[in-house]
């Protein structure tokens, strides 16, 4: 009885890694789709990226209702998957409008978050980045990572605070931190607002 139990959990462990790996390739082929979307934006016709869009933000919103039926319950597949759901919700909501901040969000890469960030500084004070673009990245970042929970510096927190579009950017993602008790039915009730 002992070993059934044992080759049971061992197979529900593997089943658990196939389905993470299968749910990590769809989040990266989507955000692929979604970056190479914007990145190619001038090369579509008339309408045709708009049309494209659609149809990938409808898949993206197949893809979240799926996960949330997928994980629910599922507590290892909550946390591994809590920050690709709030991204995908402000993918969705159109409320993050740069591909790569939202993949490094639905990665939980803080760490990357940062480096952009510093980026963007960089390229602001060369003035090879425009103040409004700059706002709107350094914004989304700095959402992302209050979303994931990462301590924001007092700099940080009061340019957010002077940020007319934060409160916008906070609310279609949902919660303070990444609250992965409440998660599925956020999300689930921001995805239908944004419908």
């Amino acid at each position: 009885q002992d070993f059934r139990s044992k080759m049971a959990e061992a197979r529900g462990k593997h089943e658990t890694a196939i389905l993470k790996a299968n749910i990590d390739d769809q989040l990266n082929r989507l955000l692929t789709q979604l970056e190479d979307l914007e990145e190619l934006k001038d090369e579509f016709e008339d309408g045709e990226y708009e049309e494209t869009k659609a149809e990938t933000l409808a898949q993206l919103r197949e893809f979240q209702a799926f996960l949330e039926k997928t994980v629910s319950g599922d507590m290892t597949l909550i946390d591994a998957f809590g920050s690709a759901q709030l991204a995908i919700q402000a993918a969705i909501s159109d409320a993050f409008k740069t591909p790569e901040v939202i993949r490094m969000f639905a990665t939980k890469q803080p760490d990357q978050l940062r480096m952009r960030l510093a980026k963007l500084q960089r390229e602001l004070k060369l003035k090879n980045l425009g103040r409004d673009l700059f706002n709107q990245q350094a914004a989304e970042i700095l959402v992302a990572l209050k979303k994931m929970g990462t301590s924001l510096s007092a700099e940080e927190q009061e340019f957010l605070d002077n940020m007319s579009n934060t409160r916008h950017l906070e609310s279609a993602v949902g919660a303070d931190k990444l609250d992965t008790s409440g998660l599925m039915s956020t999300a689930a009730g921001q995805i239908k607002q944004a419908q």
